[in-house]
């Protein structure tokens, strides 16, 4: 699904559209063990918008391994070539503990940040943007799991599918990288415009177990769940990567 452009129709849609005449950048960081979905939800709402240009970052230019290890997603610039981004977006997944180590990237979180006009995280990706310094005093969501390590670096963390703080916005577990984004691409492009791409994208969802909270399901489920994510860095090792 592409929008490039939406027609206009009528005074309202030209006031919406006229937000999102100039072109943005968008910088996707990718660092080994990323989740797949945390990076592709939120490109496939925001590459969707007009005048949106897209870029993938990591290390090294190449293919960068998601957390499962069947998966790869090519970054075409590395770290030390940004300088400057309009919207800059950290994804998470079981690699964040070694993505914390990685000097380059932290780095390019640093430098890069303060020339944003939107900075984005989304899992426990938020907890790079909290070793980078740039939590302290700001609202912010997570995964359910990572609420904890967020709220160390003085973040004051909340339950909400996503949230703002200022240029801040933040995205819960995994699949909330659409609602998020959703919601940047409304605050960037207007209402009209945001509710054309989850349209575009068929974005109504209806889990076959309902739409509760994860603070809602069963302690045995939960205490399952922490113990896959306790052993991420023994599963990334474990990875036999095909390419």
């Amino acid at each position: 699904m592409a929008i490039s452009p939406l027609p206009r129709a009528g005074a309202q849609a030209d006031n919406e559209d006229s937000r999102q005449e100039k072109l943005m950048r968008l910088s996707i960081l990718l660092f080994d063990g990323f989740t797949a979905l945390d990076v592709v939800g939120g490109y496939e709402v925001l590459a969707n918008m007009p005048a949106m240009e897209v870029e993938f970052v990591s290390n090294h230019r190449g293919l960068v391994a998601s957390d499962t290890g069947r998966l790869g997603m090519a970054a075409y610039r590395s770290f030390d070539q940004l300088d400057s981004t309009d919207i800059l977006y950290v994804p998470g997944g079981p690699g964040v503990a070694a993505a914390l180590g990685n000097a380059a990237l932290m780095a390019c979180v640093r430098r890069l940040h303060p020339t944003t006009t939107w900075t984005l995280s989304i899992c426990n990706g938020a907890e790079i943007l909290g070793a980078a310094g740039l939590l302290k005093g700001k609202k912010v969501t997570t995964n359910w799991f990572a609420r904890e390590h967020v709220a160390a670096y003085g973040a004051l963390v909340g339950t909400e599918r996503y949230q703002r703080d200022g240029k801040l916005i933040t995205g819960a577990g995994v699949s909330a990288s659409i609602d998020a984004a959703l919601f940047l691409a409304a605050l960037i492009g207007g209402e009209q415009l945001a509710r054309t791409i989850q349209l575009g994208i068929e974005y109504y969802p209806a889990p076959p177990f309902g739409n509760g909270t994860p603070d809602e399901q069963p302690q045995r489920a939960k205490d399952l769940v922490r113990r896959v994510e306790q052993h991420g860095a023994a599963r990334l090792a474990a990875r036999v990567i095909p390419f």
